[in-house]
């Protein structure tokens, strides 16, 4: 009997130190799970923050676009105002050398009585098309005894002239032009020195 007490005592103490090591090896996992649920739960704020982070960024590029796609809009919108304002500008430029051959046949003079009707009729001619042109918007510069401006002046001699300060406009040579405030031609010009 002392046999079969001392095989149950050697199986109690080896259930005992079995249940004991399942009890170490229960809590180390039980550490080890609170420690994943710990390392768990601090991801959760990282990708909260990160996805605020994102958002951010989104909210700004967007932001960024939008103020984008606005000046976008206001520039395409100058441009087409611009094209409207001077869209005659090219048929402008290419009648200015017609109006100047009109300006210099007007200044041949015609004595015979047929010349002069000729000379009345290119006048006309000449009139009607000025008011043409003044309904566009274009105007002459004006020169002589203006202040000079190579802003619309195009200056080709300098001469001395006493009736006239200095810098001031002498002599217009060719005529220039302006398309509402927009220089198309300057005016070729000679200026007191």
């Amino acid at each position: 009997m002392e046999k079969h007490e001392q095989i149950m005592d050697e199986e109690a103490a080896e259930s005992n130190d079995v249940h004991a090591e399942e009890e170490i090896h229960a809590a180390e996992n039980n550490q080890e799970e609170m420690e994943e649920d710990e390392a768990v739960s601090e991801p959760e704020t990282s990708p909260l923050q990160e996805l605020e982070s994102k958002l951010e960024e989104t909210t700004n590029r967007m932001l960024r676009l939008q103020a984008d796609y606005d000046n976008f809009r206001r520039r395409t919108r100058l441009e087409r105002e611009a094209d409207a304002k001077y869209r005659s500008q090219r048929l402008v430029e290419e009648l200015l050398p017609i109006l100047d051959n009109f300006e210099r046949a007007m200044l041949t003079p015609l004595d015979s009585e047929d010349g002069k009707s000729f000379m009345q009729g290119v006048e006309m001619i000449y009139r009607q098309f000025q008011d043409a042109l003044a309904k566009e918007g274009v105007e002459p510069i004006k020169t002589v005894g203006e202040p000079f401006d190579p802003q619309v002046h195009q200056a080709v001699m300098q001469v001395k002239v006493e009736e006239y300060d200095s810098n001031i406009v002498v002599e217009e040579l060719q005529k220039g032009y302006m398309l509402k405030d927009r220089v198309i031609r300057p005016a070729m010009v000679k200026v007191n020195e």
